[in-house]
């Protein structure tokens, strides 16, 4: 019997970041892309057409905001869970997201990691939600848990290539007062997006990578990597 594929709509009008989850989500092997918006309309379209298990929904969009979608009553009608990744850090925004039900709700720039880690822990909790019929106490609290359990980001190097990071870290240290964007690094280096954010955020876990926000556009602060000022002068080593 094939396990249950968890549909996934992406609501987020900049292109790049919807770009960015649209990788992560198709290399997942239990979670399957069913579409994306750039505007609230465009989701709700695509809500009735294609009813999403889970929605990855942005804040900030040209025709409202996504806050107000989370109690749509098509929400409801088609059990559509949320996780909300936005910039929108102030606390009545953050609430309303809770109150609603939201799974998960991100803070802009959101990493590779914190996304992968959430996107899992839903898997597991629809794998639970089928596979319990009637629940006991135990069973309510492990739902719970997955709900609600805090990331603790990873301090190994698992994954890491060490000629690969040394590439990407060369960069760096060639040119140790510019400030790069992933897609810049993703030029230089020739590496894939997702490849590319993995290893720029192990370079900030490890201390090598420093990172800068940029607002421009409401809601839409761009990411920029420089090399940390306590860094060596030369490439470190995964471990």
């Amino acid at each position: 019997m094939q396990p249950d594929l968890t549909h996934v709509l992406i609501v987020e009008d900049e292109s790049r970041l919807a770009e960015l989850h649209a990788e992560l989500i198709t290399k997942h092997p239990r979670l399957q892309l069913v579409g994306t918006a750039a505007s609230l309309a465009s989701a709700q379209e695509q809500i009735r057409s294609k009813r999403p298990h889970l929605i990855l929904l942005d804040n900030y969009l040209p025709d409202g905001k996504g806050i107000s979608l989370i109690n749509h009553p098509l929400l409801k009608e088609f059990g559509c869970s949320v996780i909300f990744i936005t910039a929108a850090s102030d606390m009545q925004t953050c609430s309303q997201a809770i109150r609603n039900g939201a799974f998960d709700y991100i803070l802009k720039p959101a990493s590779w990691k914190r996304l992968s880690y959430s996107l899992e822990r839903f898997v597991q909790f629809r794998d639970q939600q089928r596979v319990w019929k009637v629940v006991d106490q135990k069973n309510v609290d492990s739902l719970y848990q997955l709900q609600g359990k805090n990331f603790r980001p990873e301090t190994g190097a698992k994954g890491i290539d060490d000629n690969t990071l040394q590439r990407v870290q060369r960069l760096f240290l060639e040119n140790p007062e510019q400030r790069y964007s992933v897609e810049e690094v993703v030029e230089e280096s020739g590496l894939s997006k997702t490849t590319t954010r993995r290893y720029l955020e192990h370079g900030v876990e490890s201390g090598f990578l420093q990172v800068e926000l940029l607002y421009g556009k409401i809601g839409h602060p761009r990411r920029l990597y420089r090399k940390a000022d306590d860094a060596g002068s030369e490439p470190q080593h995964a471990h």
